[in-house]
Formats: C-alpha cells, structure tokens, sequence
C-alpha cells in the first residue's frame, strides 16, 4: 500500500472481499470497520478535491499577485526613468534659461557701455561745442571792444580838432570829452 501508483478508493473498500477462514474476523465488524473507512476515504477524497480547488486558485492568484508585482515593478522602474529623464530635461533647460540670460546680460552690458561711450563723447563734442562758442563771443566781445575803442578815440580826435579849433572855454570841451567817454 506505499506503492505510490496505488490509489485506494472507497469503492474499493466496500466491495473488497475476503475469504473467510474458521477463526476469522466478525463479518459485521469487518463490514462496519470497512464502511467507515470508505467513508472516510470518500472524505477525504473530497477533501483532497478542496484541497486541489483551493490550491489551485491559489496558484491563480500568486499568478495574479506576481504578474501585478512584475507591472508595479516595471511601473516604478518607468516612474524612476521618467524622473531621471524630466530632471535631466529640467537641468537642460535651466542650464538653456541660464545662458540664454547670461549673454542678455552680456548684450545689455555691452548696449550701456556703448550708450555711455556714445554719452561721453556727446558731452565731449557739446563741452567743445561750448568752448567753441565761448571763445568765439569773447572774439566779438574782444572785436566789439576794439571797435567800440576806435570809435571812442576818433570821436575823442574830433573833440581835440574841435577844440583846437574853436574858440569855446576847454573846461566845456573837457566836459563833453568826458561824458563821451562815460557813455
């Protein structure tokens, strides 16, 4: 009965039958030994069935339970790259931002000190502008002076030629020489 091939059955049990012998076994006790046994064959055949039903939806559901695992697995591994690969984005991007606002500031820089040179010269070319135009009114004030001199000293000449020749008092021709002189 060890014999692994060897499968007993209640079927078997009931309907095996024994010879008998003088001194054998009470047939009614063989019998009720031998239904019992059958029914706890039938039992546990039955059980075994369970078993096997039970078994195999757990099998189903380890199935289940590592294809889910091997999807989350997958899921997180995807979930790692996408966040290895948008964090790799977001460096190219702000290393991008980061240039592109350096060479702004660069071009900005460059655009003031142009604009400050272009300032400066334009404050250089109006101060010699101004100095210009300065020297040229203290040139027309200086010809004006000059001119206004000589006028002054033909006048004062033509007051001496009067006087010289005319035969009013000097303190009168004096008088006029010296408000000519004043205006």
């Amino acid at each position: 009965m060890t014999d692994e091939g060897f499968q007993l059955s209640a079927h078997d049990v009931r309907h095996q039958e024994f010879h008998r012998t003088l001194r054998g076994y009470d047939p009614v006790q063989v019998d009720d030994f031998k239904e019992r046994i059958a029914q706890e064959l039938d039992r546990l055949w039955r059980e075994r069935g369970q078993l096997n039903d039970r078994l195999q939806h757990m099998i189903e559901q380890l199935k289940v339970f590592r294809d889910r695992e091997r999807a989350m697995n997958d899921a997180l591994i995807a979930a790692q790259q996408l966040r290895a690969d948008v964090q790799a984005q977001a460096d190219k991007e702000g290393d991008i931002i980061l240039q592109r606002a350096r060479a702004q500031a660069d071009q900005i820089l460059l655009e003031a000190r142009a604009e400050a040179v272009r300032a400066l010269e334009d404050a250089r070319g109006e101060e010699q502008r101004i100095h210009y135009a300065n020297d040229a009114v203290r040139r027309q004030f200086l010809a004006y002076v000059t001119s206004y001199r000589r006028l002054l000293e033909r006048e004062l000449a033509e007051l001496e030629a009067i006087s010289a020749t005319d035969s009013r008092p000097t303190a009168s021709v004096d008088a006029e020489v010296a408000f000519r002189r004043s205006g």
